[in-house]
């Protein structure tokens, strides 16, 4: 069965075909297999579900590639009474007494409640970096649960570290092999997965070893914290008389099917090594000035070549706005109005696509033939003109997360007209809140 959205304004994302003023999109099964204006799309397709657009625009579902889904537990929780003033503090305090409290119960209805409210922001595709120390086994597959019952497509990790001792490092390296194999079997590019690190600071030489040779076994890429406060520097210098990028690449994890975070805290000779590794780099920019760690030299990054995208680290799931936060900020941080145009603006829609990719035998990000069928739409009043020329203008000072009113992912219709379908969104939120108040009274 074929499905036409038409009668709208198509934003393809294609070079070769970017704008469609009044365009359709045809998808039939999980794949697109036309896009251009309506009345040539419908005439070929004249037996089509046709979904009116109504003059709203229509473009692929936006991808967050750093998300923390279990953080969403946070939200509303009461802080420790001291105020942190370091992000080794906020780590201590904050996010490490959270994941210790998490059951796989927790952990699934955490990760309900973020890809409820992704979709809900545009977001078809989410690279999610998993910890729950004391619910470690099966941990990911509960994850993968809650992303096929929304219906969004997803990749997991689980970050080993040493905080939670040696057989916590050994069922963290087990929990990412198990379902790195399974997403593996399944083959369908719904659910992916990488092998998850924290942070080279809470990663010692043993087990730096063991990650690396069970993921080059396993023939995947990392997915890993990188130089993103001072703290993890000076952890690194102290320890091993290195810096966190040179540290990482010795063991082989920097390498074109990973995943760097973050990336604050580095030195020109670490940009271009980071450049040279080919590994991806997702920005964080919300999060990065939440926790005062920094602005990481995107900029830089980008001019030596470097593939930097964007992610939202737990702090939301809109991408939109971090879109404009590193808009403002490379500003800001570089004293100069006149950077930081183009840039965003690749990230988030290019190079997202991108490094997801590198994860998926198909492709996302485009609305073109042979693609995945991730569409949204967005119910945006434009007050000016909307050409290819303002596009960017328009995403950058307009359109929100929250104006996406329909989404599709692989084909599969999971909201319309800001209703989800098939599943009871109010329902799922009161037994995540639930979930959330017996992680709260045991803080």
């Amino acid at each position: 069965m074929t499905t036409i959205i038409g009668n709208g304004v198509v934003i393809t994302r294609d070079p070769t075909n970017p704008f469609i003023e009044q365009g359709a999109v045809a998808f039939t099964g999980p794949l697109i297999t036309d896009v251009g204006p309506t009345a040539t799309i419908t005439s070929h397709y004249p037996k089509a579900e046709f979904i009116d657009a109504m003059g709203r625009i229509i473009m692929p579902g936006f991808i967050n590639t750093h998300m923390h889904c279990y953080s969403t537990f946070a939200r509303g929780i009461a802080l420790p009474k001291q105020p942190q003033t370091t992000f080794g503090g906020v780590l201590a305090n904050v996010w490490w007494k959270l994941d210790t409290l998490l059951t796989l119960d927790t952990v699934y209805h955490s990760a309900v409640a973020a890809f409820l409210d992704s979709i809900r922001n545009g977001v078809t595709s989410v690279i999610d970096h998993h910890a729950s120390p004391h619910a470690i086994r099966g941990s990911l597959f509960r994850i993968a649960d809650a992303a096929e019952l929304v219906g969004i497509r997803c990749n997991c990790c689980y970050e080993i570290s040493d905080r939670s001792g040696t057989q916590g490092t050994i069922d963290g390296i087990q929990e990412n092999a198990d379902f790195i194999r399974e997403s593996h079997m399944r083959g369908d590019d719904m659910m992916g997965a990488l092998m998850g690190m924290h942070a080279q600071m809470t990663l010692s030489s043993d087990t730096l070893r063991q990650v690396s040779k069970a993921g080059k076994e396993l023939n995947t890429g990392f997915h890993i914290h990188v130089a993103e406060g001072y703290e993890d520097v000076a952890d690194c210098v102290k320890n091993y008389n290195e810096r966190p990028i040179e540290r990482l690449n010795s063991y082989g994890i920097l390498n074109d099917q990973s995943i760097a975070v973050h990336c604050v805290q580095i030195t020109e000779q670490e940009r271009t090594l980071l450049a040279q590794t080919g590994v991806a780099i997702s920005n964080c920019p919300e999060s990065n000035m939440s926790n005062a760690v920094g602005c990481s030299p995107i900029l830089s990054l980008l001019d030596k070549g470097a593939l930097v995208g964007v992610g939202t680290d737990g702090y939301g799931t809109d991408v939109t706005e971090s879109l404009r936060c590193i808009h403002a900020l490379c500003k800001h941080h570089m004293h100069d109005p006149s950077v930081a145009w183009n840039e965003p603006h690749h990230m988030l829609f290019r190079n997202n696509a991108t490094i997801y990719n590198r994860t998926i035998q198909g492709s996302v990000g485009m609305l073109a033939p042979h693609n995945y069928a991730d569409i949204i739409l967005v119910d945006y009043h434009a007050p000016t003109l909307l050409t290819p020329s303002t596009v960017q203008s328009h995403m950058l000072f307009g359109i929100r997360g929250r104006d996406v009113t329909t989404v599709v992912v692989n084909g599969n219709i999971i909201m319309k007209d800001r209703c989800f379908v098939n599943i009871d969104e109010d329902c799922l939120l009161h037994e995540a809140r639930q979930s959330a108040l017996d992680v709260w009274r045991r803080i």
